[in-house]
This record gives structure tokens, C-alpha cells and sequence, in this order.
């Protein structure tokens, strides 16, 4: 395929065997799309560029990178900030990492990041949440933090049905609650704004799959669906009820739905098999730091998982080191959990380690299980010899300020070492 303002590196595609089940077919030197992104992405992608290079050429690999564009960057290319060449490249060569985006006033999009997941089909946001060494935390015991959340990337406020206070859209809408459906006097008069959160049946199942194949695919105790069915019973609590009919229909004796076969097998689980259970959205807040080691995989609507994820993230040392990617059927897209921060952009200055651990998932979904080890160990080598950027400098003592690029070198020179 040709594209209008992108070159095509030498490099192997990146081939889908089995869509259902994230299998490849991965060459020794594939090409990998990346976006820079907005703001602090100019610094931080780069840098994260450079120490995946190095992690695979340190594994006898080569990472062929072709750049794309979104956001600022497509806009001078294309006059457009989500191009068609972006999307076809993604979706033909399968596996690709992006930088943060902004989108900008009366750009078209609520968010340019949801309208990549949703053009994309990216319905599973995945972020890793873990402890590195070295980085300070608000807790005591932030290595007790070691979940993964899945959160629905399609569905629910992200479908972005809304309706203007004192429109004629939204007093349509009152009057058909009110009227129509039967609800008199459920809206306080005077301006309303009113949003419609769909969760349907095919969004869940498919989402609380992804959840159940990483636990057994990864030796995780448990999937944990966090959903506020007590108030919301036909959407929310509808989450919780798919997500037990996949665990008791689908998945057999490997997985225990633990609303019907818990207590009948007397709280016992076989080993290698997965529990599937649910917590209130409120209480799981709680749970995660009063119980943080109870919990493994956690899957989510959209909104509790964007709240939880960042809570968990909170445990660890905050969003500047936490990783995330997005998966649908067959494509990958990393990313980290941050923003495009635009007053620190080109600055050489913000904590490339999420963008950096964000290419450590795309590595082990490569199967370079390997080169991603290898990033994790010299990523937190750098930063438990006390050599890291300012963010995490300022809360230590007697550390090394680095920029971005010099923390990069030293990751590098870790790998290198390691190797």
C-alpha cells in the first residue's frame, strides 16, 4: 500500500494468525508504526524509540519504525488531525505505539485519542500497574500493587451521547422520559443536561474475554468485574451479568463463575483455574488500597475503569510511569496513561518511563518476552541508582537530575550491560 506523506522502511510485516487469541506471526525485524503525539510526545517518544531499538537489537532483533501522524503533526502534513494514512497503516501492519495526543478547539472530536480506539476498533484499554523500584509512592507498600485493568473503549459515556442544557434536543429528551417513558417528575426543573450511557451484551463479552484469556494466559488468580449495578441494574449491573455468563458458558472448568459455582465447590478452586468475581465501584476504590494484593485482572465500563486505573496508578508514584496499551481483534496500539502536558513540550524534561514501560507491553506482545524483561530490569536499575528525571529527583534525595534523552542513554546503557 502507498501512503501520501509516509515512507514505508525496509521490514518484515507483522502477520495475525488468530485474531481471537492475539497470535502472531512476527518477523526478526518488523515494521512497527509509532506517533510521536502532541506536547511532551516530541520528547518522550523518541526517547522510548531509542530504548526499544536497543532492547531488540540486544536480542538479535531490529525494530524497523515508520512514522505516522496525529494530532499537531498530521494537521501541517494532511490539514487533517486523524488521517486516513495513520488508520490503514496501523490496521495493516498490526502493531504500532503512540505518544499523547491533544485535541485541539473545533477540531471535530471530543478526543483525538477515543476516535483512534474507535476507528480502530481498539475496544480494550490494558494498563499494567506496578511498582518500579526506586519511585517514590504515597503508600506504604506500594509493591503490594500488581493489577491489570481492562476497561471498555467504546461504550459507555466514550459513545459521547449528550444533549446542550436549555437545547431543544435535550427538552425533547426530558419530555420523553418524563411523558413517554413515564417518569413525571424524575428531572428537576430549569436547565438539564442529559447523557446516555449504552452498554450492550456484545461490548461486554467481549471485553470480560480479553480479561479472562490474559489471567489464564498469565497465571492470574482472579478477574474482578467493578461495576455500580446496585443503582444502575440494567446497564451496569447487565456488565456484571454477561461478564458471569462468559466465565459459567465459556470457559468451563478452567474458570470459576463465584456467583454460582463458589459456593458449591465450598470456596475451593482447582489449581490453574481463574475466579471470576464482581465489587461495587465505590468499594473497589477502597479495596485497592485497604486490600491491594486480593486483586489481580479487573475488568470495567468505561468510565470505572478510566476512575480505578488512575487510582490504582496513584499507588505506584502517579500517571508519569504507568503504562497502557489498546487492543481489539487483531491490532495493538500502546500508549502511556499521560498527557501531552504542552508546557513542558521540547523541553527534554518530562519521564519518558511510562512511554518506555507502554513499549515493554508491546515488546511481550511481540512474544519478545525477552527484550521487554530486559527494558523492565534497566529501566529500574536507572531509577533505583537514584538517576532519574526531575519529577521523581525532587521528591528524593540525593539523586541525579537527568533529561529525558540522558535518562534514555542510561536505560540503554543498562540494556547494553544486561545483555
Amino acid at each position: 500500500m502507498s501512503y501520501d506523506h509516509v515512507e514505508v522502511p525496509e521490514g518484515g510485516p507483522i502477520e495475525v494468525i488468530d485474531p481471537d487469541a492475539d497470535e502472531l506471526d512476527v518477523p526478526d525485524e518488523p515494521i512497527v508504526p509509532i506517533i510521536h503525539g502532541d506536547g511532551i510526545g516530541q520528547d518522550v517518544a523518541p526517547a522510548a524509540q531509542r530504548v526499544l531499538g536497543a532492547a531488540a537489537e540486544a536480542t538479535g532483533r531490529k525494530i524497523h519504525w515508520m512514522r505516522l501522524y496525529a494530532g499537531e503533526s498530521a494537521r501541517e502534513r494532511y490539514d487533517t488531525n486523524l488521517p486516513a494514512d495513520t488508520l490503514e497503516a496501523i490496521r495493516e501492519f498490526v502493531v504500532a505505539i503512540k505518544g499523547p495526543l491533544t485535541t485541539p478547539v473545533g477540531a471535530g472530536y471530543r478526543s483525538l485519542n477515543v476516535a483512534l480506539r474507535k476507528r480502530l476498533d481498539l475496544y480494550t484499554n490494558i494498563r499494567p500497574t506496578y511498582h518500579v523500584e526506586g519511585v517514590p509512592s504515597p503508600v506504604t507498600d506500594p509493591d503490594a500493587m500488581d493489577m491489570v485493568t481492562f476497561r471498555e473503549n467504546t461504550e459507555d459515556v466514550y459513545v459521547g451521547i449528550e444533549f446542550d442544557p436549555g437545547s431543544e434536543e435535550v427538552e425533547r429528551v426530558r419530555e420523553f422520559v418524563e411523558e413517554e417513558m413515564d417518569y413525571p417528575d424524575s428531572i428537576h426543573d430549569g436547565p438539564v443536561g442529559i447523557g446516555i450511557k449504552p452498554i450492550t451484551e456484545f461490548g461486554t463479552k467481549r471485553l470480560v474475554r480479553k480479561a479472562i484469556d490474559y489471567a489464564l494466559e498469565h497465571d492470574r488468580d482472579s478477574v474482578t468485574m467493578v461495576h455500580k449495578g446496585n443503582i444502575m441494574k440494567y446497564t451496569e449491573g447487565a456488565f456484571a451479568d454477561w461478564g458471569y455468563e462468559v466465565a459459567a458458558e465459556e470457559y468451563g472448568e478452567n474458570v470459576i463463575a463465584e456467583d454460582t459455582l463458589w459456593e458449591e465447590r465450598g470456596g475451593d478452586s482447582p489449581a490453574g483455574s481463574v475466579v471470576v468475581n464482581d465489587r461495587i465501584a465505590d468499594n473497589m476504590l477502597q479495596q485497592i488500597l485497604t486490600r491491594t494484593s486480593e486483586y489481580d485482572v479487573l475488568a470495567m465500563p468505561n468510565l470505572n475503569g478510566d476512575y480505578v486505573s488512575d487510582a490504582a496508578g496513584a499507588q505506584i508514584g502517579g500517571l508519569g510511569i504507568a503504562p497502557g496499551a489498546n487492543v481489539g481483534d487483531g491490532l495493538f496500539v500502546a500508549e502511556p496513561v499521560h498527557g501531552s502536558a504542552p508546557k513542558y513540550a521540547g523541553q527534554d524534561k518530562v519521564n519518558p518511563t511510562a512511554m518506555i514501560l507502554s513499549g515493554r507491553i508491546m515488546l511481550e506482545h511481540l512474544g519478545w518476552g525477552d527484550a521487554a524483561d530486559l527494558v523492565y530490569d534497566a529501566v529500574e536499575e536507572a531509577i533505583a541508582s537514584k538517576r532519574v528525571t526531575y519529577d521523581i529527583h525532587r521528591q528524593i534525595e540525593g539523586g541525579e537530575k537527568l533529561a529525558t534523552s540522558e535518562f534514555a542513554d542510561i536505560v540503554m546503557k543498562n540494556i547494553e550491560s544486561m545483555a
